[in-house]
């Protein structure tokens, strides 16, 4: 197996094995979250194996030009906290990246600040909608102006002191917009409720908890209590579980594979495609498991499995949004196929991440239905090389990547330095495990 070319394409060859040990990076979502709490919290913060994604850097790009003082060394970020009312105005516009998370979730705490501050970001963020975060927080008392049908750049004029707390039912599941809303809840006087038809990723309520925020869970329904006060605290990242979730597809679908995936994130919120995998006949065990900070942590041992595939249902889909690409590349090689409905969102991503993956399985030979809001994948089909458009989206490059150690040929991923946005040591830790 070979890993070759530019640092815009990478040509991969199909793979005989894989074994060994892999790293991944820090969790980005925990990432996010604990940097922007450290930042807002009283007293320094220290948080080791803070993730090297591209997106966490941007978010400590736009805390320094708030005034935060951040530090780092290796795999650690000393941030030194100034309280909810210690930001200081920026003195240019801040630069979201390429990272959604940082628009959305930021956004709730610039909206408390007594001065006008602006989001932007590259040019696929800026085609991300962005009316999800500007309604609760509008509701909330703050004044947002956005680009047309409410996309990037965001103006916000902060409203010190005038933030209200609201109930607030979230239309479509996502733990970004949740996110938003509890960090202005933050600031406002009295008890901000969240309420989920379907539960997300729950890691904003456990560092809410660990920074020392007044909330309270029950049932469907997330409460804070402000406005709080949040204290530094020293954490630790697990490892990225959707990082993870290339290597767990590459080592059951690669013949005599044999990986261990060290310290992953297995937050049961997040921990869905080990379910979904293990229910196909994927031989995936936990090992070490152990509970950090408030999040369940453990090693993963990822062993070649005949794979039955089959159709996730619905409800499942938000707690799998992210693994959903590399999953349509694991059906092609399952019993039954793979097909999923309900994951419309798919479409709003850095690319329309469902156009995406049926138009690049077709240009390696396999058939692919696209549905309005999912995808069709029939099984038992021989993959073929074939030069793959990224579309600048790193879970599409990483996803084909993995489809081309089980292709005959050559796979040519074009842009592939998209990677960087989550996992910049991709390939190479996919060429040290597979021969």
């Amino acid at each position: 197996m070979g890993f070759f070319g530019s640092t815009k394409t990478k040509k991969i060859k199909a793979a005989r094995r894989m074994e060994g040990a892999v790293r991944l990076p820090g969790d980005k979502s925990i990432s996010h979250r604990y940097a922007m709490l450290a930042a807002i919290a009283e007293g320094p913060s220290e948080i080791h194996f803070f993730s090297s994604s591209a997106d966490c850097h941007s978010t400590l790009a736009c805390l320094r030009a708030l005034g935060v003082g951040i530090e780092e060394k290796d795999e650690t970020v000393t941030i030194q906290g100034v309280g909810l009312k210690g930001l200081r105005p920026p003195a240019t516009k801040l630069d979201a990246g390429n990272s959604g998370s940082t628009m959305r979730m930021l956004s709730g705490i610039l909206a408390a600040q007594p001065f006008r501050s602006v989001l932007t970001g590259d040019q696929s963020l800026s085609r991300r909608p962005m009316e999800r975060v500007i309604d609760p927080l509008t509701r909330m008392g703050a004044r947002i102006k956005s680009g047309k049908g409410g996309l990037p750049p965001l103006e916000i004029e902060g409203r010190d002191g005038w933030l209200r707390p609201i109930r607030y039912e979230l239309p479509i599941p996502s733990a970004q917009v949740k996110t938003c809303i509890l960090f202005a809840g933050l600031y406002a006087e009295g008890e901000t409720e969240v309420i989920e038809s379907v539960a997300t990723r729950d890691h904003t309520e456990i560092a809410l908890e660990e920074f020392g925020a007044d909330l309270g869970r029950h049932g469907r329904t997330i409460a804070l209590r402000g406005p709080a006060r949040l204290e530094g605290k020293r954490l630790y990242v697990p490892g990225d579980i959707s990082a993870a979730a290339f290597f767990i597809v590459a080592g059951l679908i690669v013949p005599d594979a044999s990986l261990v995936l060290q310290n992953v994130g297995l937050n049961p919120t997040r921990a869905a495609i080990l379910d979904v995998l293990v229910e196909m006949g994927g031989r995936v065990k936990v090992l070490n498991a152990e509970m950090i900070a408030g999040e369940l942590i453990g090693d993963l041992h990822v062993e070649a499995s005949r794979l039955k595939g089959g159709e996730i249902p619905p409800e499942r889909i938000p707690g799998l949004i992210d693994e959903l690409p590399v999953l349509a590349a694991l059906g092609t090689q399952t019993e039954q196929g793979l097909s999923f409905r309900g994951a419309a969102e798919l479409r709003v991503k850095e690319t329309d991440r469902l156009a995406a993956v049926a138009e690049n399985l077709r240009r390696m030979g396999a058939e692919a239905e696209e549905l309005p809001d999912g995808l069709r994948i029939p099984g038992r089909q021989t993959l073929r090389g074939a030069e793959i458009s990224s579309y600048g989206d790193h879970r599409i490059a990483m996803a084909f990547a993995v489809a081309g150690l089980v292709a005959g040929g050559t796979t040519v991923i074009q842009d592939s330095a998209c990677v960087d946005v989550s996992f910049p040591n991709f390939f190479e830790e996919l060429a040290r495990v597979a021969e």
